[in-house]
C-alpha cells in the first residue's frame, strides 16, 4: 500500500513536469511569510541585512548593526537569524557572531530580548526584531542580563562600562575575557 502512493506521487511529479523544466519547490507558509516580512522591511539607516548563502536560501540571513548613538557607536555588530518553517508561529533563532561586552548579549552570542522568547506573537515581525536589537545598543538593560558582570558595572559604575565597551571594542581585555576589534 506504501509502495502504492510512492508510486503514485512519482506519476503525479513527472506529469508537472512534463514541459522539461525541473520541479518547481513549494514554499512553506513560514517562507511565505518571510518573504513578505524581508520585502517590507524598514531598517534604520544603522542596519543592513545580507543573505551568506545566496538569496535562494532566505531562512537563513545576517543583520549587521552600527549604533549611531550611546555607548556602542562606531562599533559593527553581526546577528545571525535562523528561521523555522514554523515562522511566525515560533520566534526565530538570532545569536550575535561579533563578541561584544554587553549585559543583554553572554559571551556566546546568546541575546536577551523578550519578544524572542516569553513575548513573541506571531504578529510580529523581522523589522520589529531588528529594531529591538537596535534599541539593546542604544539602551542597554542592566535589571535583565545575560551578562550579570556587565550589567552590574552598568548599575553601579556607568563610567567604568563606557570604559569596558571602549576597550572590548578597540580589541583587547574586559577582566578575563578577550574582544576582537569591531569599530
Amino acid at each position: 500500500m506504501i509502495k502504492l502512493f510512492k508510486v503514485k506521487e512519482k506519476q503525479r511529479e513527472l506529469a508537472e513536469n512534463a514541459n522539461g523544466k525541473p520541479p518547481v519547490k513549494k514554499q512553506s507558509a513560514g517562507e511565505l511569510r518571510l518573504h513578505k516580512d524581508i520585502s517590507e522591511l524598514n531598517l534604520p539607516k544603522t542596519c543592513t541585512i545580507s543573505f551568506p548563502n545566496g538569496k535562494d536560501d532566505l531562512m537563513n540571513f545576517e543583520v549587521t548593526i552600527r549604533p549611531d548613538e550611546g555607548y556602542y557607536l562606531g562599533g559593527a555588530f553581526i546577528f545571525s537569524f535562523q528561521i523555522s518553517t514554523m515562522y511566525p508561529h515560533e520566534a526565530p533563532k538570532v545569536k550575535c557572531k561579533t563578541k561584544v561586552y554587553h549585559p543583554n548579549i553572554d559571551l556566546e552570542g546568546n541575546v536577551c530580548l523578550n519578544i524572542l522568547r516569553e513575548d513573541w506573537k506571531p504578529v510580529l515581525n523581522i523589522n520589529t526584531i531588528i529594531y529591538g536589537l537596535y534599541h539593546l545598543f542604544t539602551e542597554p538593560n542592566h535589571e535583565d542580563p545575560l551578562n550579570p558582570d556587565a550589567a552590574a558595572v552598568l548599575r553601579d559604575n556607568p563610567k567604568m562600562f563606557e570604559s569596558n565597551v571602549r576597550r572590548a571594542m578597540a580589541g583587547g581585555y574586559v577582566g578575563q575575557s578577550f574582544f576582537n576589534r569591531c569599530i
